[in-house]
């Protein structure tokens, strides 16, 4: 009886184990959903939409991505849902944000970390910019900092949420400026607080290159400076903010990717970090994606998980600082 019973379970085990290899083989079968933690519109959606539009093609992944959004708290709503209820069998995907995501773990009050995820592919790399309105009296960064030293507290900018990539930005310029501002998160992610900006609703902002590019674009915001080391061929005649006498550097990059939850399947995962890559290298999105402004940095699975862990040391320090 005994040997009877290790056969079976032995069967058993080997039943499982082909049912496993055949829906690794098979994935994708069905239409995959993209969470975004922000609302419609704003660059990180509107990234999304584009790098995912081939996902469909036989070359790509043969079945489309749809993307559902999840906004709320900076992106913690979304993160939130992904890591403690979202299903980990490859058919729920989600875009990140670092250093957002990572910051707002290091700072706590979230149900998830660094390790909560697993990174498939990084499509791009989004600077944060300073950005007033067409109006504004302000044409520098220095005459940011001239009214906010004479008026301490008063200047009010908007920004997408607490430790998102803007937020870190803000608390830079205020620390290289010596100067105290009013940062205002707004609900609904990047396009809401472009919209406080253009609205005159806030004196300033700080905001993703892409949407500051859009925004000036149809001409409704001046742009004064780049959170990054070097300038963005998108503006080429907007100065950094280390040009401009500020200790800023690129800790507020916004890094934009696709990942999955904590425990899906290895060979899910492998699958996916070999072929979206190549779905972000389509011609046709580099196309898109250059019209609406929004620069590429497309990375391996292994280089974000490798920008992953220096990003997380960085912000330790970063936060720590300011």
């Amino acid at each position: 009886m005994k040997k009877l019973l290790a056969g079976l379970a032995i069967g058993a085990l080997g039943l499982v184990g082909a049912a496993t290899t055949a829906t690794a083989a098979d994935y994708p079968d069905r239409p995959i959903l993209m969470m975004v933690s922000y609302g419609a519109g704003g660059a990180t959606d509107f990234q999304a939409r584009i790098v995912t539009m081939t996902a469909g093609n036989e070359d790509a992944l043969g079945m489309p991505i749809a993307i559902i959004n999840k906004p709320g708290a900076g992106g913690r709503v979304g993160w939130n849902w992904f890591a403690t209820e979202a299903e980990n069998d490859g058919y729920t995907l989600a875009a990140y944000n670092i250093p957002h995501f990572i910051a707002q773990s290091v700072k706590g009050g979230v149900q998830y970390s660094r390790d909560s995820f697993e990174p498939i592919a990084n499509w791009g790399a989004d600077p944060a910019v300073f950005v007033v309105n067409k109006d504004s009296e302000f044409n520098s960064m220095a005459d940011v900092v001239a009214f906010a030293k004479a008026n301490p507290g008063k200047l009010t900018f908007s920004g997408a949420g607490l430790f998102v990539g803007h937020h870190i930005a803000a608390l830079q310029i205020e620390k290289a400026a010596g100067v105290k501002m009013t940062y205002i998160p707004t609900k609904g992610g990047g396009a809401a607080a472009m919209k406080a900006v253009i609205a005159g609703d806030v004196l300033g902002g700080v905001n993703n290159l892409s949407d500051a590019f859009r925004a000036r674009e149809a001409g409704n915001v001046k742009i004064l400076g780049v959170a990054d080391l070097e300038r963005s061929s998108f503006l080429p005649d907007v100065p950094t903010m280390k040009e401009q006498g500020l200790d800023v550097d690129n800790s507020s990059v916004n890094f934009r990717g696709v990942m999955v939850p904590k425990g899906t399947p290895q060979a899910v995962i492998d699958k996916l970090a070999a072929t979206v890559p190549v779905m972000f290298k389509n011609k046709r999105v580099a196309k898109r994606m250059k019209a609406g402004g929004s620069p590429m940095h497309i990375m391996t699975r292994d280089e974000v998980l490798a920008m992953w862990e220096a990003r997380e040391k960085t912000l330790k320090d970063l936060l720590a600082g300011l």
